[in-house]
Formats: structure tokens, C-alpha cells, sequence
């Protein structure tokens, strides 16, 4: 049996589960996440068991952030999406083997813009200013200590030998380091990018790609 432990990077997987899987309720998406990582263990021919899920995000903020828009600031911590993101993180408390490793956001850098498919249309004519709405903007906040929070951990995995396959859920290429160190190891890296494109520079250092992500129809 090949002891593994996987590694997923929230932000990531809640936008690609959006995108292919769509809109559920914090406790659906929990159970689909733990469903989701379990299916690399299940399913893997060699034989696997699971050490366990690290999962990595920020606390949702309660910052009140300007919007250009409505010209007032918004109370983030009485939105929807906090309310949400406050009841997903409870839910993944009670899945089993499941590690919450919680970095923070740059709240002091949070800001509304216009989203980029929206600002597309407005250099095109396709729509003038006076026909925004709310819903054409979104807020961009940056995670801090998430990045550190995983390479960490992956190294930590790799030299004290605690497992022998790290699967990892993500498309970032910041986690290269990370992965040529443990592969030095021994350990079998293995990255899950849930079809999203992946660059480069992080194909030459791991061992596989895998994901139980199904295709956009």
C-alpha cells in the first residue's frame, strides 16, 4: 500500500469546483471535496492508503472595502460569501482525516474591480459604463502564508518519510521548490490541476499528472 497524502489548495479547488462541478451549499461542497480525495485513494491500482488531507485557504475577511460602483463601502463580513465560507470551513472539520492549515488575507490590498470578461466588453462598445451592474465587479484580496503553509509541509512530508506519495491539488508552478525537494526524497509527486492548463516549468519536476476532475461540456 502507498502511504499518500494530499495537498489542496483551497482557493483553487473551490473556483475550479465552481467551474465544473457549479454552485453548492457549504456542507455539499465539503462532502464532494472529501469524495473528490478519496478517489485518488480508491481508485488507485497499485494500492493506497490515505495518511491524510491537508487543506489550505484564509479565514474569510470582515473588512468593509469601497466599491466604485455603489459609491459606499460593503461590510465583507456580512456578505453571502462569508457566511459560506465561515460554514464550508466548519464542514471540513468533520471530515475524516482532514488538516486545515489556515494562512491570511492581505485585507490592507482588498479591492473591487471590474472583472476582466466586463472590462472586455466596455473597450469593445459592446456595453457602455452606465450599464454596469454590482455583478460586473468582484473583489480582489490576496492570500498570505498559504504558499509558505504548503511548500512547508510537503518538505516536512518528504524528509521525516511520513508518506511515500504526495498527490497535490493545484496549478500553481510556486510549489516547485517544494516538489524537487521531495522528489530527492523518494517521494512519488503527483499534481491534480482539475484540467486546468499547467506551465512548463512544473511539468519537468513531478512524477505525474492525475485528476478525477470531470471534462467542461
Amino acid at each position: 500500500m502507498i502511504k499518500t497524502a494530499i495537498l489542496v489548495d483551497g482557493a483553487f479547488y473551490r473556483k475550479r469546483a465552481f467551474t465544473l462541478l457549479g454552485d453548492k451549499s457549504p456542507a455539499e461542497r465539503a462532502k464532494e471535496l472529501s469524495s473528490y480525495c478519496h478517489r485518488h485513494i480508491i481508485e488507485e491500482k497499485e494500492g493506497a492508503s490515505l495518511y491524510r488531507v491537508f487543506y489550505y485557504d484564509c479565514p474569510p475577511s470582515t473588512k468593509n472595502v469601497y466599491h466604485p460602483l455603489l459609491k459606499r463601502s460593503i461590510d465583507l463580513g456580512k456578505t453571502n460569501d462569508y457566511v459560506w465560507a465561515v460554514e464550508f470551513f466548519k464542514e471540513l472539520k468533520h471530515q475524516r482525516k482532514f488538516a486545515l492549515r489556515l494562512g491570511r488575507l492581505a485585507e490592507e490590498q482588498a479591492y473591487f474591480n471590474i472583472k476582466p470578461q466586463i472590462m472586455r466588453k466596455l473597450l469593445s462598445g459592446t456595453i457602455s459604463v452606465e450599464q454596469l451592474t454590482e455583478k460586473d465587479f468582484s473583489l480582489f484580496i490576496s492570500q498570505k502564508g498559504v504558499d509558505m503553509r504548503i511548500g512547508v509541509d510537503i518538505s516536512s512530508l518528504a524528509y521525516k518519510k511520513q508518506v511515500e506519495r504526495i498527490i497535490l491539488v493545484s496549478g500553481d508552478s510556486d510549489f516547485v521548490p517544494a516538489a524537487k525537494q521531495a522528489r530527492r526524497e523518494g517521494i512519488d509527486f503527483i499534481l491534480d490541476p482539475m484540467r486546468s492548463p499547467v506551465k512548463d516549468d512544473l511539468y519537468e519536476h513531478i512524477d505525474g499528472i492525475r485528476t478525477k476532475a470531470p471534462k467542461l461540456t
